[in-house]
């Protein structure tokens, strides 16, 4: 990653402390989205970001201190786009079919979300279960699902008894797993699923298939 002049760190201030260490998560994210924490290096990353790699080990503690903080970082930006949706402020259906578009979309947008969730899949998860913030950033997403049912269901337009969190994982599953095998994909199916019509299409299937699933008989 490129840094502009005007965007380089100056020494000294708060302001530049925390400047310095978004850059560095920038930085990082890139990093580790491309080459997965193993094939990432610390002097790669400082050298991106401009920054004396010694502030790594300043804010960071370690390579793996480091991948943590891009982890949370990009579970509370996720987290953060879907508050800004309101989707309290819609009835219940349209709710949830824009939360189901906004997940996939995300994904087609944001190609380095799926590379570092899958690579710290590939590590057991190990960093998150040190991380002492990514259940409160990620609970909302869970609770937001279940006022959304619930007015839906009391609305007589979703069934009963249906799991907020299950449901969150049909719809992240579903888009997750089309967009981290793609390739592999479109090579065994012989079909371009990375194609813009395929993902139009995709899109439109898992919008339809979730509704009609808690949609009330």
């Amino acid at each position: 990653m490129t840094v502009p002049a005007g965007r380089r760190p100056r020494k000294g201030g708060k302001g530049t402390r925390e400047s310095s260490r978004e850059i560095l998560l920038a930085a990082a994210k890139e990093a580790f989205a491309s080459r997965g924490l193993d094939g990432a290096r610390v002097d790669d990353i400082a050298r991106r970001a401009r920054i004396n790699k010694q502030l790594v080990y300043h804010y960071f503690g370690s390579k793996d201190g480091l991948y943590t903080a891009v982890l949370e970082q990009v579970y509370r930006e996720i987290r953060e786009r879907e508050q800004a949706l309101e989707l309290s402020n819609l009835p219940a259906e349209e709710a949830m079919r824009r939360l189901i578009e906004f997940s996939f979309d995300y994904l087609a947008q944001n190609p380095e979300f799926v590379a570092l969730v899958a690579d710290e899949n590939a590590h057991d998860g190990m960093h998150l279960q040190d991380s002492a913030r990514v259940e409160e950033m990620n609970r909302p997403i869970i609770d937001l699902l279940q006022e959304t049912l619930a007015r839906g269901t009391a609305d007589g337009i979703f069934r009963k008894g249906l799991d907020p969190l299950h449901i969150y994982l049909s719809i992240a599953g579903m888009a997750f797993f089309y967009f981290a095998n793609i390739h592999t994909l479109s090579r065994i199916f012989s079909r371009a699923l990375g194609s813009e019509c395929a993902i139009v299409e995709r899109r439109a299937h898992i919008v339809d298939f979730v509704l009609n699933a808690i949609r009330t008989r």
